[in-house]
């Protein structure tokens, strides 16, 4: 199916929010992601107003931050509390997309923002190879922890993650990075938290400008992908690699 939307690359002195409109399509949102652009709905944004003028009003605003969050795998900052936190639950890679998505999507959850069209949107590209998970188990099997997002080349742009238990969503961050960075080189590899906050900066994620992160997005989208369908097949070797890259990446802070 053709393209029916161009992203062109923002002003640098345009807002986060660059632009509103277009459709959640598989297609669209590869070519966005490839941009530097992500969608979120306008309820939060100063478009809200516009959102609620009519039915064919802009559901949702794309976004490209002036000040982007990104995180170096070999950046993450892991405590030992953290390292120890990989050894009391188990991951999967794609073992659970659907359920890690709507409970990153819990309308109790402050600031929700994923809405069932997010849903459904980010589900297709799943179903296309195009959006991955990373869960966490407690020993009961009991899916504690996760997070998703959208792997282009060694770019992954990280939409959201959750946590029911201690530390499991930094465990989730932790066995991205190993997703990530088993058996290629971590300097190739970036993944996009969209901003930085006061927590995430505590994990080793940075602020780049707009133009940085938008001139190195042709290198990363244009590399081969990791080798997602290897690690969503072995759960075991998956956690067991995850817990082997904790306590190295522990091991380079002391």
């Amino acid at each position: 199916m053709d393209l029916m939307w161009s992203f062109p690359r923002p002003d640098p002195d345009a807002d986060d929010l660059v632009a509103a409109g277009a459709d959640l399509r598989p297609e669209t949102l590869v070519a966005a992601y490839a941009a530097g652009y992500f969608p979120m709905p306008l309820v939060h944004s100063p478009l809200d107003l516009l959102r609620r003028a009519g039915p064919d009003a802009p559901g949702f605003g794309w976004y490209s931050p002036r000040h982007r969050g990104v995180l170096r795998p070999e950046a993450l900052v892991v405590s030992g509390s953290l390292a120890r936190a990989t050894r009391r639950y188990h991951l999967s890679v794609n073992g659970a997309f659907e359920t890690v998505i709507e409970r990153c999507g819990d309308p109790a959850r402050r600031g929700h923002w994923i809405t069932a069209e997010i849903v459904e949107a980010y589900e297709r590209l799943h179903a296309l190879g195009i959006a991955h998970s990373v869960e966490v188990w407690d020993p009961d099997d009991q899916l504690v922890g996760g997070v998703y997002g959208v792997s282009l080349g060694a770019l992954f742009a990280g939409e959201s993650m959750f946590h029911s238990a201690r530390d499991a969503s930094k465990v989730a961050l932790v066995g991205l990075v190993t997703l990530l960075t088993e058996e290629r080189t971590a300097g190739k590899m970036l993944i996009d938290t969209q901003w930085q906050t006061d927590h995430l900066a505590s994990l080793g994620i940075e602020e780049w400008d707009r133009e940085r992160y938008l001139d190195g997005l042709p290198a990363l989208t244009s590399t081969n992908p990791p080798d997602v369908a290897r690690w969503a097949a072995t759960p075991t070797e998956f956690t067991q690699r995850t817990r082997a890259r904790a306590t190295a990446l522990r091991s380079t802070r002391r």
